[in-house]
């Protein structure tokens, strides 16, 4: 039984190194690959990009972290619609250089495809690879699970088919899946609120991840 660090609310100056995580998590994932084809700065720009989200989080949403930054969830509160980030389009560009269209064609994916009603997003949920199959992911699963459920909402989540596993695991029930432009197979998850006696259909009117 491995003993787990405490999990707490990221600070600021943790945003950097939450972005690094989850970043190093999609780094080998074909997600990550088709986001950056260009295996010499993959991980540098998806850092970079992953760090806008994860400051917006901050912002509209919840990040959470176990004590060592290990493993880290960044959500967000999608109760009503939220703005994209500060300067997005000019801090994409900064980030990628020219190469922003497989960006936006995720993006413009994940905001066709969430429920319409208020729900709480979970974008990105990362366990740095030395540190997996220790129960971190469960861990911080759960913990956002009970806040969800204390604020009566659905959540949902876009997983690739490396750890959906996992969620089901913690009561997320699948969509159908989608295949994006790129060939990456996605699969929406939405975990009801146990108030909640139904499932929403996608179509919400929000933009950015």
């Amino acid at each position: 039984m491995h003993a787990l660090p405490r999990i707490r609310a990221a600070r600021w100056s943790d945003k950097r190194a939450v972005a690094a995580l989850t970043a190093d998590a999609l780094h080998t994932e074909p997600l990550g690959v088709w986001l950056v084809p260009d295996e010499h700065q993959r991980r540098r720009i998806l850092t970079d990009v992953l760090e806008i989200w994860v400051e917006h989080a901050l912002f509209f949403g919840e990040v959470h972290v176990t004590g060592d930054l290990s493993a880290a969830a960044v959500s967000f509160h999608r109760y009503r619609p939220i703005p994209p980030p500060n300067v997005y389009r000019q801090r994409l560009h900064a980030a990628t250089g020219p190469g922003t269209e497989a960006f936006d064609i995720l993006e413009a994916y994940l905001h066709s495809n969430r429920p319409t009603t208020p729900h709480h997003h979970l974008a990105f949920l990362a366990v740095s690879p030395e540190h997996r199959r220790k129960g971190r992911g469960g861990a911080l699963l759960t913990h956002h699970r009970q806040r969800v459920d204390l604020a009566g909402l659905l959540s949902m989540a876009e997983v690739t088919t490396t750890n959906r596993g996992l969620y089901l695991r913690h009561g997320y029930l699948p969509q159908p899946e989608v295949i994006s432009p790129g060939g990456i197979r996605l699969l929406p998850l939405v975990r009801p609120s146990p108030s909640l006696s139904g499932i929403s259909t996608p179509g919400s009117p929000e933009r950015g991840v």
